[in-house]
């Protein structure tokens, strides 16, 4: 599941595993895309590494179908995170309804689409 080594340009990805990080990110500003929400929260730290974690509630459906949309949403993450994802920060994919059913390009779209306005959101409150 690893690309090629990282360069500058091309931040390493981690995953999220405690659930402080989950209930800090929770706090940050979000935004709902289709199927997916993704929270973004800024960290203090210099490092450059851009952590990510996934979470599907039984809302979503049984122990199956969760894991279903668990699995899509860490594909398109590891497809667009890469590229629009901001050094030093925290993401949370959430699951929503609709997940595994969601074509894959359009599922794609909405995380990218999501992306883009958080980072315009943070680009615009340090202005």
């Amino acid at each position: 599941m690893t690309d090629a080594a990282p360069s500058p340009d091309r931040p390493v990805l981690e995953r999220l595993t405690k659930r402080s990080e989950f209930l800090a990110c929770a706090q940050a500003p979000s935004c709902a895309k289709g199927a997916v929400v993704i929270q973004a929260l800024i960290r203090n730290d210099a490092e450059a590494r851009v952590r990510v974690g996934f979470t599907a509630t039984k809302r979503i459906g049984g122990a199956v179908v969760r894991n279903r949309a668990k699995r899509r949403m860490r594909e398109a993450a590891r497809l667009i995170l890469p590229d629009l994802g901001r050094p030093g920060t925290d993401y949370v994919f959430i699951a929503r309804g609709g997940m595994t059913t969601r074509p894959w390009p359009r599922l794609l779209d909405d995380v990218k689409s999501a992306l883009i306005r958080l980072a315009a959101e943070r680009a615009a409150s340090h202005v």
